[in-house]
């Protein structure tokens, strides 16, 4: 990739660490933050300023998605095959002491393009028991088997103990939820960028420098997943939520971002390369994302702000990929700096989540309403943008309950 963007390795900037111990330690005091300009979501690239829903749609937000692909995520091929869904397995069990029905679904990749390579998409959907309508399903990037334990995944972090589990509270409320394994699209790996479903669409040939990233490719699949919604009864492919947390925070972002059919938005510790802003010196940063370890996550030419340009270079930054899921409502959540720690960024989610207030009012919606970040604990919950930082780790667990009530204001008029 180097070799195709004309980069010498040696131009490549380090990013900094997060061990306090090394003399290249990331900055986490606000003190030190750089001073940085953001480009305004509401502004032409000849200058104009957007001042209708009419302009944003047809001007603006065009302009904004072409250069998250060209610079940041990758662009979709033309040439993606299609998916299939099958049905696995359905039984009757429980979460908890909730009845469900469950089913385990594989997305069949079509490979006759590029039989070398076989990609089928884990997914599973759990509705309430004994349902006779269809009901919401928030779709989570995760784990169906938790990898590092037999038993079920607990949710990390203090605040969480002792609390249902994310699915038990979702069915107590009469909702459905379906797990998706990235994973089983494309590794999180740089080694499987030849294989998945990047690798199969490229014949198992290295990337072009905007062809897409994991992150994108992720998002692809739960696209695919909301293609099978829409023929499930016991869905209600109208109300999808999409959640994540930490990578997959950063990829339910840009699912959302880019899939109109996503209703709500519940982005966990999403960080750098996802809600956090990229020019802020703080913690995780743009040469982070694009070392070696990373940026499989991102096109090819993200490299480029990681040596021969800067992050200040970007045409675009975190609040305007807030901004492109305008005006649905979209819940940001981070945890305690004591607890999760502060790689993450927790006040630059915050301002990614604010200065995309300017597009959530042009469509009359309600922004975060402030532009100091609250305490922690304290939820913005009152409009179409929200944000909470929870007092456990990196988790999306404590704030739970308080995304259920969110987002039932939005759901509970058509239950």
């Amino acid at each position: 990739m180097l070799t195709q963007l004309n980069i010498d390795r040696s131009q490549v900037r380090r990013g900094p660490s997060g061990n306090p111990k090394d003399p290249n330690v990331a900055n986490s005091s606000e003190d030190k933050v750089n001073k940085y300009t953001l480009p305004d979501p509401l502004v032409l690239k000849n200058g104009k300023k957007v001042k209708t829903v009419q302009e944003w749609n047809q001007l603006r937000r065009p302009e904004i998605v072409a250069d998250f692909e060209n610079e940041i995520y990758g662009k979709l091929p033309s040439n993606i095959p299609n998916v299939t869904w099958q049905v696995v397995s359905v039984k009757d069990t429980t979460i908890g002491n909730q009845a469900i029905k469950e089913k385990l679904l594989k997305g069949i990749v079509d490979n006759s393009a590029y039989p070398s390579l076989k990609v089928e998409i884990n997914l599973l959907l759990a509705t309430p028991a004994n349902i006779n309508k269809s009901v919401p399903v928030v779709l989570e990037f995760g784990f169906i088997k938790n990898p590092f334990s037999p038993g079920p995944i607990k949710a990390i972090g203090l605040g969480s103990a002792g609390e249902p589990t994310w699915q038990e509270q979702l069915i107590t409320r009469g909702w459905a939820y379906a797990i998706f394994e990235p994973s089983s699209i494309q590794a999180d790996n740089r080694a499987g960028l030849t294989k998945g479903i990047i690798g199969m669409v490229n014949k198992g040939t290295n990337r072009k420098p905007n062809d897409w990233g994991a992150l994108r490719a992720w998002a692809w699949g739960a696209s695919r997943a909301i293609d099978y919604f829409e023929t499930d009864k016991d869905v209600d492919a109208k109300r999808v939520a999409i959640e994540g947390l930490s990578r997959y925070g950063k990829a339910a972002v840009v699912a959302m971002a880019f899939e109109p059919r996503i209703s709500l938005g519940f982005i966990g510790s999403s960080g750098a390369g996802g809600v956090k802003i990229l020019r802020r010196v703080f913690d995780e940063q743009v040469e982070n994302l694009a070392g070696s370890e990373e940026y499989h996550w991102f096109s090819g030419s993200f490299i480029k702000y990681a040596s021969t340009k800067t992050p200040d270079d970007l045409p675009v930054d975190a609040h305007q990929l807030v901004a492109l899921c305008a005006p649905r409502p979209i819940f940001i959540s981070a945890g305690s700096p004591q607890v999760e720690g502060n790689w993450i960024d927790a006040k630059g989610m915050f301002i990614g989540a604010a200065e995309a207030g300017p597009v959530y009012r042009l469509f009359e919606k309600k922004d975060l309403e402030t532009n100091i970040s609250p305490q922690l604990g304290t939820p913005l919950v009152s409009g179409e943008i929200a944000y909470r930082q929870h007092a456990g780790g990196h988790s999306t667990g404590p704030n739970w309950s308080t995304w259920i009530a969110w987002a039932a204001k939005y759901w509970s008029s058509v239950d």
